[in-house]
């Protein structure tokens, strides 16, 4: 009976243990957060936040999570100096950002945070970089292969924005990604 009674603690430390670990992340899968999340997370660390502006009907958005998003490259890099958050354009759930309240648009049919963050020029999918300064927000639309994620994420990640003309960047960047 003793012997049982000390297998049965033992055991039952063990689950407890393990039930208070928490998970190491996986720095090879994209760990999207919430909006509310990148935006408290960037009040103690600024970090650029990378927003992946989407549709639940879009197959170019399907297309860039499973190549583009999935990658290891683009996944470690965005996890390490992004903040990255990923919207459905058409949620009807009210978006708030900067004490601001952004809500379900029923006669555009979409969340009138994606059309600020577009200026109402929307097309699926698009990458929405907000700079580490705050300053407004840059928008690429369209479908982006690894190397052109790269250049963007290094060009953002890497401090350049704001200091560096895009185009002097993209003439000297040498893509390292496949």
């Amino acid at each position: 009976m003793q012997k049982i009674r000390f297998i049965l603690s033992i055991a039952i430390t063990a689950i407890m243990l393990t039930s208070f670990h928490s998970p190491v992340k996986d720095k090879t899968k994209l760990q999207w957060l919430s909006l509310q999340q990148a935006e408290n997370m960037n009040k103690n660390n600024r970090k650029p936040v990378l927003i992946d502006l989407y549709t639940e009907w879009c197959g170019w958005c399907k297309v860039m999570d499973k190549k583009t998003y999935s990658n290891e490259a683009v996944a470690k890099y965005i996890n390490d100096n992004f903040y990255a958050v990923k919207i459905d354009a058409e949620t009807k759930e009210t978006l708030m950002w900067n004490g601001k309240s952004f809500i379900y648009n029923s006669e555009a049919r979409i969340n009138n945070y994606a059309l600020y963050l577009t200026k109402g020029q929307l097309s699926f999918p698009t990458t929405v970089i907000i700079p580490a300064d705050g300053t407004a927000p840059q928008v690429i639309p369209g479908y982006l292969e690894i190397k052109d994620m790269e250049l963007i994420l290094k060009y953002f990640g890497e401090g350049n924005y704001g200091k560096t003309a895009f185009a002097d960047y993209q003439k000297k960047f040498v893509p390292a990604w496949k």
